[in-house]
């Protein structure tokens, strides 16, 4: 019996390891298939995954979807083999002769993936882009309800708009394109009309009337405009507009061509330079709303977050990148994006980033890599000021440009009340607690601290009162301060006590109140960190602390508030005559001294004059500023 047992088992081993294994065998091989029959083994492993044909086959009902008829056969994660969904026939699209070569932007087999043509497993590519050359890219797109719901539930304008049209408006450079005065003046396109709508613009901001048609007249253009004036929009919306009625061009064949070479790089059209993570996910949020229901995509990268991630959304198609420099250069470097067709290049809050020592990386994105040079692409620089080293640097990075200054450059806006009280050190949370309790719990109110410690100590301070809040600095990791803004503009934390991170062009609505619990040490991260208030036409209150500390900008203090058209205590007045007469060098900080971030500095070169937006203008005998403003003479009061 032993022995019959034995010769038994040897050969069934025989038979199996002569039909299974060889039959194992004849399945695809790295990709490849070989037209011999795979049916007849149960150990068939079918198509490997490897990211590409479906999830592969299994053994028995293993590593792949169950097929009643025939549970031999494997069919993949994709879908039923009758459905063309990136499953048994799917694998013969990547496979067979495209060995290792996907379909553009499509990882896994072909376009339809998933049961029923619907998404399914298929790879890291969750989007398609089933654009060809003759594609109108001008034609909206389906519209989705719920995503539509998620961008613009939240627009919001402002309650003081009107007051905008009061605002002086100047513009040099040669053969000016005559400003609009409705969106309906200058053709958007029906894609971005349609958003508009959506966003509840009424009327276009005085920087948006001009640089509107700047832009759309293929002109380089050098903005300077008050914080909160709706910068963002003026660029997004006409460079969207010319990718709507030109198309993707050569990057989309560009971006076909390596992907068939197995190479994920992304030739985005347009390209937004931001100094920070917030300012750049805030840019990226405006390009989602004005590119919805279109075929553009955009894209943000940024450092401090998970770059794998960054990838894997880049790898899904970009057509329009928000970046910080940093991380960019790092894509470049990692073959993941390519600048050969960046056709628009935008730097917003140029001088900030530039006070962050990005200049060597900005310098090597627009003139050392691939990038078009200027005259070729168009290039477009916004921010509340432009001193000196920013117009130099615009010589560099702009050709014949047009310098576009609204309002006072450098001020602050009159929709702003400004209130500034004497308070010592020990004394300032005491006054804090008055402040909150006057203006409300649920009031969005943003608290500004000069140090990362003291940001801490002040949260932890008030969450002990009863106050719902939170921070911001420069310690905090990016999801931790990416959840408190979230928590901030939600008005689950309506208190926010930030550091200068958070100064910069964040654009949070109904931000009712500033306080600068320790005032800067310089009066231009004054005007930017009260410029969170008072956004786009919404009325709203900055209260600075000052004391012995703060002499340095006692003068520069006092002609903001002058200029603006605000209360001035008497006890400021007595300080800052004090201090002039301590110092004749005592005065402006160097960014607005002499005028020259106020003015075209190709006017200054020529030996204009310096009224206008030009030099700081004389001292009147009507009290301090008199009536020259903070820009310059009397020639736009």
């Amino acid at each position: 019996l032993k022995l019959f047992i034995r010769v038994r088992v040897r050969s069934l081993l025989k038979a199996l390891l002569k039909d299974g294994w060889d039959g194992a065998r004849n399945s695809f091989v790295n990709g490849y298939h070989d037209n011999r029959m795979t049916s007849s083994s149960s150990f068939n492993r079918g198509p490997p995954r490897m990211e590409r044909g479906g999830g592969g086959g299994y053994r028995g009902n293993r590593g792949g979807a169950f097929n009643p008829i025939n549970p031999m056969q494997p069919i993949g994660f994709g879908g039923f083999e009758n459905k063309d969904s990136s499953g048994w026939k799917g694998a013969f699209t990547s496979f067979g002769n495209n060995r290792g070569k996907s379909v553009f932007y499509n990882d896994r087999g072909n376009g339809n993936r998933g049961r029923f043509d619907h998404a399914g497993f298929g790879g890291s590519s969750r989007w398609v882009d089933e654009s060809t050359d003759d594609t109108d890219w001008s034609k909206p797109t389906a519209r989705n309800e719920r995503l539509e719901h998620e961008l613009f539930s939240g627009s919001n304008t402002g309650i003081n708009f009107e007051k905008y049209d009061d605002i002086p408006v100047e513009a040099t450079g040669q053969n000016c394109p005559e400003h609009i005065h409705s969106f309906q003046d200058v053709d958007l396109g029906e894609i971005i009309m349609g958003n508009i709508c959506l966003s509840r613009y009424t009327r276009p901001t005085p920087v948006q009337k001009h640089a509107i048609p700047i832009v759309k007249s293929k002109r380089d253009l050098m903005a300077c405009a008050q914080t909160g004036s709706g910068k963002t929009a003026a660029f997004l919306l006409p460079i969207l507009s010319q990718i709507y009625s030109q198309g993707p061009g050569e990057a989309l064949n560009a971006t076909k061509d390596n992907v068939k070479l197995g190479c994920r790089k992304q030739f985005p059209i347009s390209l937004v330079l931001a100094p920070t993570r917030e300012l750049a996910l805030q840019i990226y949020d405006e390009a989602r709303k004005f590119s919805y229901r279109s075929r553009v995509r955009p894209c943000v990268v940024y450092g401090g977050a998970d770059i794998g991630q960054q990838i894997r959304d880049l790898d899904r198609g970009c057509h329009l990148l928000v970046a910080t420099p940093g991380r960019l250069v790092d894509m470049m470097e990692r073959g993941k994006l390519g600048l050969d067709y960046c056709g628009y290049l935008v730097l917003d809050e140029a001088d900030r980033m530039l006070d962050m020592g990005f200049e060597p990386q900005i310098r090597r994105i627009v003139e050392q890599d691939t990038m078009p040079p200027k005259g070729i692409r168009q290039t477009m620089m916004f921010s509340a000021t432009f001193p000196k080293e920013i117009q130099i640097l615009a010589r560099d990075f702009l050709e014949d440009y047009i310098f576009l200054a609204v309002g006072r450059v450098g001020s602050t806006s009159e929709n702003i009340t400004q209130k500034v009280v004497w308070v010592e050190d020990s004394d300032k949370r005491s006054f804090l607690l008055d402040l909150l309790s006057a203006t409300g719990k649920d009031s969005l109110t943003l608290v500004f601290v000069e140090t990362k410690k003291g940001a801490d100590a002040l949260e932890d301070f008030l969450y002990r009162e009863g106050y719902a809040c939170t921070s911001i600095h420069g310690d905090r990791s990016q999801r931790d301060r990416e959840e408190a803004l979230n928590q901030f503009r939600s008005g689950k934390c309506p208190i926010l006590v930030a550091t200068a991170v958070a100064a910069r062009g964040l654009d949070i609505s109904n931000v009712k109140h500033v306080i600068n619990f320790d005032l800067p040490s310089d009066i231009e991260e004054y005007v930017h960190r009260i410029g969170r208030t008072g956004r786009v036409g919404n009325l709203g209150l900055a209260t600075s602390f000052f004391n012995d500390k703060n002499g340095n900008i006692t003068k520069d203090l006092l002609d903001i508030l002058v200029e603006a058209k605000q209360e001035v205590p008497s006890w400021l007045e007595s300080l800052a005559y004090e201090h002039q007469h301590k110092s004749s060098n005592r005065g402006r900080s160097k960014r607005f001294s002499g005028g020259f971030g106020a003015r075209d500095y190709r006017q200054t070169a020529a030996g204009g004059n310096t009224s206008g937006f030009g030099g700081r203008g004389s001292r009147s005998q009507a009290g301090h500023g008199g009536n020259r403003g903070f820009g310059g003479g009397e020639g736009l009061i």
